[in-house]
């Protein structure tokens, strides 16, 4: 049986095209599953996904139960994803049951889009893209599609990818700017070998003569990647929200301290929005307001037709969404209350400077260790410690920070206490 044209005939909106798959790795046969579906299936039983439970989302993994961590984030955004292409499914006159936007493939990509993002939250990004800036830099949406097509599959020492599909990994590039493109080299990059990426989404279609600006590069995306961008800023803005109040960061107080700072700057509608916030926070229903908003930015949600360089290839740039600018304007809003008022204070940069400083302590021990000189200790786990023997110093460090991004808050500080603490570690602790 032909799996790809028994899906594209069930749902016309997919082809072949779109279907095809990228890199080493197990293939995709006939399982009476579709291609997204294993996309998505393999995404949920990975190691890369799991290790999201214990990372940084706003507050560190751990601290307390009921705070949000990436694995927790990445799956409220995979159900508003899903509920996105449900809504765009059943009100859009341009799609039918026959031809509609497949909603496993959103959500794989949802679940995804933070699997390569490393410990400490931006924190950490920050360090290891500074440490790796002579190899290539560091990008967390870069690592997710390193993880996807290189290192999703480990024998030994030898890793593949999980042979995502086009409409797959085109829906994880938030980004389509090269590291040695980029003007500022801080964020919003690839790497400079992924250029074979760029030209497996769109064959034939150069992004640097077709567009005349990093930002209109990175802003040419799919369908399913501006689901998935949209469906991130509900999760974060709202959900940031609802766990700064739950940690007594977000008070009435605070609000309407931020309201008369920044007075002239807020309409009407937003000073409105804010008392009914702080009334919510009185009679403690804070919870259940902001739920409601996520059915709001979901209806506020609707499917347009465009015209793109990738139009006659794939229905994914047939069609983009448009946002209701009250959505907009709201979801802005809860984002800068959420900076002034979580992220912006001193807890929490306290925080992340340590989570820095950790990192970047590891990654020097270990680079010395390893890149400056044959390694007298096995300071590494014995694949990534005999991988090291192999290429020139930027692709070592490149598997150095490979196995840095992926280690958990926990494992991260447990690890720096057994190399730099007197007092802790034993030589039974598991590696």
């Amino acid at each position: 049986m032909d799996f790809t044209k028994g899906f594209a005939v069930k749902n016309s909106f997919y082809t072949s095209f779109d279907t095809e798959c990228i890199g080493r790795g197990q293939s995709k046969n006939d399982k009476g599953r579709t291609p997204f579906e294993q996309d998505r299936d393999r995404i949920i039983y990975s190691p890369a996904f799991r290790r999201l439970q214990n990372k940084t989302q706003v507050f560190l993994s751990g601290e307390f139960d009921f705070y949000r961590t990436r694995l927790t984030h990445s799956m409220e955004v995979s159900q508003i994803g899903r509920s996105i292409v449900n809504h765009l499914n059943r009100t859009s006159t341009a799609l039918s049951d026959d031809h509609h936007i497949d909603q496993d493939l959103v959500e794989s990509i949802c679940l995804a889009h933070d699997i390569g993002h490393p410990s400490f939250g931006h924190a950490g990004e920050q360090v290891l893209n500074t440490m790796m800036q002579e190899s290539g830099g560091f990008e967390g949406n870069a690592q997710n599609l390193r993880i996807l097509v290189d290192l999703f599959y480990r024998d030994k020492t030898c890793w593949s990818g999980m042979k995502p599909t086009r409409a797959f990994l085109d829906g994880m590039l938030k980004y389509k700017t090269l590291f040695s493109e980029s003007e500022k080299k801080k964020h919003h990059f690839i790497y400079d070998f992924q250029s074979d990426i760029l030209e497996f989404v769109s064959p034939d279609q150069l992004f640097t003569s077709l567009f005349d600006t990093e930002k209109e590069r990175n802003s040419f995306k799919s369908l399913e990647c501006r689901i998935m961008d949209w469906a991130d800023d509900i999760a974060y803005s709202i959900h940031d929200i609802d766990d700064g109040i739950r940690a007594g960061f977000i008070s009435m107080k605070n609000i309407r301290n931020w309201m008369d700072e920044h007075n002239d700057d807020l309409s009407k509608d937003q000073h409105g929005f804010l008392d009914d916030l702080c009334l919510a926070i009185a009679d403690d229903s804070f919870s259940s307001f902001l739920a409601r908003l996520i059915g709001t930015f979901i209806h506020g949600t609707t499917l347009v037709e465009r015209e793109t360089p990738l139009s006659e290839s794939t229905n994914r740039y047939n069609y983009d969404i448009h946002i209701s600018e009250d959505c907009l304007e709201l979801c802005t809003l809860l984002k800068r209350l959420a900076i002034s008022l979580v992220f912006h204070t001193p807890q929490v940069h306290q925080l992340e400077f340590k989570g820095g400083r950790i990192l970047k302590g590891l990654f020097e021990v270990m680079e010395q260790e390893y890149l400056n000189g044959r390694a007298n200790y096995n300071l590494l786990p014995a694949h990534y410690h005999n991988a090291m023997n192999n290429g020139d110093v930027h692709h070592r460090r490149r598997l150095l920070c490979d196995y840095l991004s992926g280690m958990t808050d926990g494992f991260v500080v447990r690890t720096y206490k057994r190399m730099f603490d007197p007092d802790f570690g034993s030589i039974i602790d598991l590696i």
